[in-house]
Formats: C-alpha cells, sequence, structure tokens
C-alpha cells in the first residue's frame, strides 16, 4: 500500500517488487526478497531496512566547494510547518513504495529547528502527531531517533562534552524533545552519534572531566526513558574523528570500554556504520565482530567510503565481498540486537534524479541481500566451518582444552613445552577461505 499526501511526489514510480536476478527492470529487487527465509528467518526480518531522513529526504548534495545541485519538490515553502509535512507526505510515500517498513530521524530532520526551545519543542509535537498518522497508515515503524547535537553553532566544542555547562543543559533540554518524541512515535532504539564530543586540541581539554560528562549525560538519559517507558536499547555509534580531530566512540573497541567504564552496559549496544569503520582504519567486518563478540550487536548504518578519500562519503554500499564477510559474522554471531539497517547514505551530488533515489537504496538493499545469501551458502553448503573449527582443534582437548578452562599457570606451560619439541609450522590457509567465499559469490 503507497501512502501518498496531497500530491505524488514519485510520479511514474509504483512498489518496488522483487524480481530475480534475471530481471532487466532498473526498478526492482534483483536479491533482496522480503519473503525468502534464509537461515530461520525472512529477509525483511534479518535486515529491517530503514530509511535515513535526513540524507533521503534533505541531502541536496552540498559539499565544502559548492551548494546543493538538487531542488526537492517537497522542499519548496518558506513555512516551516508546510516544508516538514510536505517532507513527511514525501517520506512515506518513498519507503512504502521501496516496501521498506522502517525510518530513521535526527529531531531537526523532521521540522526546521526555531528560535527557542519552547517554540522548537511545539513543532516537533505538531510533527509528531502528523508522524503518528501516516505510520498507522502505512504499518511504518521507526528504527530509532536521535538529536542533532553537533550541527548548531553553540554545539561547536561539543554537548555532553563542552567545557560550559549552559551548553550541556541546552544539550539536555534538546535530548529530551528528541526522547520524548522517540517513545510516542514507539521507537524500538535511540541513538547517541557524538559528532563533536571529542576534541581538536588536548592543549585545551579536561578529557576525563568531558567523557565522565558524557557518560553521565547518557545515564540521566536513559533513566529518563526508562521512567517514561521506554523499552528499547539505547545505541552509540562509533568514529574516530571527523569532525573532531579525535572522538570519544573512536571505533567499536573504544566505545565499548567506555560503556563499561559508566556503567551503561545493561542498556548500551552498538550501531555500527560501514564508513565510521573505515576512518578508524578497521574493516566493518572487524567492528561488527568487535561488537558481536561483546554482546552488543546492536544495529548498522549501511553505506560505504571512498577508499582513496580520507573522509566520510556516505556512498551507497555495493561491494559484495565486504557484505558476504560482514553477513557471516552477522550469521554466526546470531543477527542484529535490536536494531536493523538503516541507509544512512547519500546519492552523490550529480545524481540528480529523483529516481536516482530508488535506484540506490534498490542498490544497497540487493548487496546485503547478496551477500546474506552468500554467507549462509558458505556456512551450510561448504566445510568452512569445519574448517575454522580444526584450525583450534589443539584447544577442544587434552592441555589445550585445560588452558581455556583456566586450569593452567605459567609454569605449566613452560614444564610442557620443555617437554615437546619444535611446533610445526601449521598453515592458516587464508587464500583456500577466500577461495571458498569467492565460490560462492
Amino acid at each position: 500500500m503507497v501512502i501518498l499526501g496531497e500530491k505524488e511526489y514519485f510520479k511514474g514510480i509504483n512498489e518496488i517488487k522483487y524480481e530475480g536476478r534475471e530481471s532487466d527492470n532498473p526498478l526492482a529487487f534483483k536479491f533482496y526478497n522480503p519473503d525468502q527465509v534464509v537461515a530461520g528467518k525472512t529477509m525483511r526480518e534479518h535486515f529491517k531496512f530503514a530509511m535515513a531522513y535526513w540524507h533521503t529526504m534533505g541531502g541536496v548534495g552540498n559539499d565544502p566547494f559548492g551548494p546543493g545541485t538538487k531542488l526537492f519538490p517537497w522542499a519548496t515553502s518558506n513555512d516551516p510547518i508546510v516544508a516538514a509535512k510536505e517532507k513527511a507526505d514525501a517520506a512515506f510515500e518513498f519507503i512504502t513504495k521501496m516496501g521498506f517498513d522502517y525510518y530513521c530521524f535526527h529531531d531537526f530532520d523532521l521540522v526546521e529547528e526555531a528560535s527557542s526551545l519552547s517554540e522548537s519543542e511545539k513543532r516537533i509535537q505538531i510533527m509528531v502527531d502528523y508522524l503518528k498518522q501516516k505510520m498507522n497508515a502505512s504499518n511504518t515503524k521507526l528504527l530509532w531517533g536521535t538529536a542533532n547535537l553537533f550541527s548548531n553553532p553553540r554545539y561547536m566544542n561539543g554537548a555532553a562534552s563542552n567545557p560550559n555547562f549552559e551548553v550541556v543543559a541546552w544539550a539536555g533540554a534538546q535530548l529530551k524533545i528528541a526522547i520524548d518524541a522517540t517513545i510516542a512515535l514507539e521507537g524500538e532504539n535511540y541513538v547517541f552519534w557524538g559528532g563533536r564530543e571529542g576534541y581538536m586540541s588536548l592543549l585545551n581539554t579536561n578529557m576525563k572531566l568531558e567523557q565522565d560528562n558524557v557518560g553521565r549525560f547518557m545515564r540521566m538519559a536513559r533513566d529518563y526513558a526508562r521512567s517514561n517507558g521506554f523499552k528499547g536499547n539505547f545505541f552509540i555509534e562509533p568514529k574516530p574523528m571527523e569532525p573532531t580531530k579525535h572522538q570519544y566512540d573512536f571505533d567499536a573497541a573504544t566505545s565499548i570500554n567506555f560503556i563499561r567504564e559508566q556503567g551503561l552496559e545493561e542498556d548500551f549496544k552498538l550501531n555500527i556504520e560501514v564508513n565510521h569503520a573505515t576512518l578508524a582504519q578497521h574493516t566493518f567486518q572487524h567492528e561488527l565482530q568487535v561488537a558481536a563478540n561483546a554482546g552488543m550487536l546492536g544495529s548498522i548504518d549501511a553505506n560505504r567510503g571512498d577508499y582513496q578519500n580520507g573522509w566520510d562519503t556516505d556512498q551507497f554500499p555495493n561491494n559484495i565481498y565486504e557484505a558476504a564477510e560482514a553477513m557471516l559474522v552477522f550469521l554466526k554471531s546470531g543477527g542484529l540486537q535490536g536494531g536493523g539497517i538503516n541507509f544512512d547514505a547519500k546519492t552523490r551530488r550529480n545524481s540528480t534524479d529523483l529516481e536516482d533515489l530508488f535506484l540506490a537504496h534498490i542498490g544497497g538493499a540487493d548487496t546485503f541481500a547478496r551477500g546474506l545469501l552468500v554467507a549462509d551458502a558458505v556456512l551450510n553448503n561448504s566445510n568452512y566451518e569445519t574448517l575454522l573449527d580444526n584450525r583450534y582443534a589443539s584447544f577442544e582437548e587434552g592441555k589445550g582444552q585445560e588452558f581455556v578452562e583456566g586450569k593452567l599457570t605459567l609454569e605449566d606451560l613452560s614444564k610442557l613445552a620443555k617437554r615437546l619439541s619444535e611446533p610445526e609450522q601449521i598453515s592458516g590457509k587464508q587464500e583456500l577461505y577466500e577461495n571458498i567465499l569467492n565460490q560462492h559469490i
């Protein structure tokens, strides 16, 4: 069921259907079949694909070297409420034509920020009521909400980490509004991205106080949300730098340590973004594995970077090999804990047709779907897992098992080694593992 407002914005585009890999229709899924069961769940259940309100409905193609190139037909009114409602009409038309079930937003993606907190809150409340109507009519859900605590000049020195308490208080008020909106819209999760929670120079930074203040801020948010009925997860989204030189949520391992240090582990997990992993000098699959090992693989922001650019390009995912490796981690760890896959990606500056928004999301969904199919085939139709288990078989019995169980001392290892001859070299067989993956791609 396609949800239209007073006007149809994406004319000539019908609901996107699965037609299979042999289809030549560019406006059809080739691999993403929402109802296909893979590893015990449908693809729809595995992925919970979501539209990012900010990029899809607001990404006009501007960059540091020039203004936007895209004139969206829902961005013409000077009245902030009229403009916001038209954007919502276009958003839900897009979501339902894509066949997605979810969307994500920052507070001021929904409506332009006003000159006062009170007026901003009124505007958001108006839009929350309007979005409820759209969601009820389309059975669309909110994957997560968040507050933009980085764009406004007041946050130039951070939000929760700001050295000026008045800014921290303002950020808290804005956070409360965003949490209230998320709860009212029955959001399943809430995200923190500390875009400016970090530093440009240590010379003027009290790092411990700033990090502890961020922890206090997050505990306050958790306590407020829980006391008002929020049952979902809180996610931290790691990123190493940009816009700050160093951000406190540098990567998955750093963020997990912060969560544990601040006593947030019962409520917080991670939202892993592909491009942020690249900027941290990691692979996407590495960050997924680190989060999964800690029991904190909450959600995914799907995109990619350009490996020749050292900045956050937020391109739509198209790397099948990377997606297949990532989906191996995904399946072996039991999938996501509460979250889904949000396309935090934008079409290119010179991709100016409205159709391009559909083509990009189709390609992204197909990339993840194909990765899932490849990973499932590798796990079920090859000797991959046997090879991996055999590589660590020495820890499954005898002294190796005693070591894993903590029954040996360093003296025990020394005595054992002195009785052994030089250990034989055992190949890691990396090329064989790579060939198995390639075979199923």
